[in-house]
């Protein structure tokens, strides 16, 4: 039985690795279309998605049948149950990415609006945040995790940077409205990305820690 589990655990943890692989690289493909204003990588995205969705699916059924052994151990547990949460994180963000691919799509039939502002560094931030979120996974490392959660706070202060300069641009330029309101959409689908990504995060320190730190202050997360 114990065999069993571990071979179902480790199928787990490999089918994870792989959705989190994909949901990076969308985020990463629709910042490049983004910036390149290519809509094949845009279309790519939105195509690959399905793939997203099919590892959610399965990944929900080797968690549930993982539930079912009564004699799972605490710490196998709180790993499986924050393997479901992170499962849902990282179909969200493949979603987000297909936002932000769909934008990328609906400017592309506008004229080119410069600059994108701080856009770039807004995704650099959020990728780096995904991917560290899933490095604390795979080493079970709390310390990364905190640092993922206290990055969420300059993500959200450069969001309201952007929203308020593409406003100012919009009010002087009443014929960008449209393409400014697509970026806004674009920045905001990024500061969610790094959401999830806080999310994971947490989960982290849960499974490595046994203790949750949603909805604490910075100073108590590092407690």
């Amino acid at each position: 039985m114990r065999k069993r589990f571990d071979e179902e655990l480790d199928e787990l943890l490999s089918e994870l690795l792989f959705m989190a692989s994909l949901a990076e690289k969308a985020v990463e493909t629709a910042i490049l279309a983004l910036q390149n204003r290519d809509a094949a990588l845009a279309h790519k995205v939105i195509d690959e998605d399905v793939l997203i969705d099919q590892l959610e699916i399965k990944i929900e059924k080797i968690c549930i049948s993982l539930l079912t052994y009564h004699e799972t151990m605490a710490g196998s547990l709180r790993r499986v149950v924050s393997a479901l949460k992170i499962n849902n994180d990282l179909e969200r963000i493949g979603d987000h990415a297909v936002n932000i691919a769909e934008n990328t799509l609906q400017l592309q039939r506008e004229p080119l609006f410069e600059p994108l502002r701080d856009i770039p560094l807004l995704a650099k931030l959020a990728q780096h945040m995904v991917r560290d979120a899933i490095d604390a996974f795979v080493h079970r490392d709390a310390a990364t995790a905190i640092a993922v959660c206290r990055k969420d706070d300059e993500i959200d202060a450069l969001n309201r940077q952007i929203l308020r300069d593409f406003i100012t641009h919009m009010a002087n330029a009443p014929g960008n409205t449209s393409r400014g309101l697509s970026l806004i959409l674009v920045s905001k689908n990024l500061e969610r990305i790094a959401d999830l990504s806080t999310n994971i995060a947490e989960e982290v320190v849960y499974m490595v820690e046994a203790r949750t730190i949603k909805h604490v202050g910075l100073d108590e997360r590092s407690a």
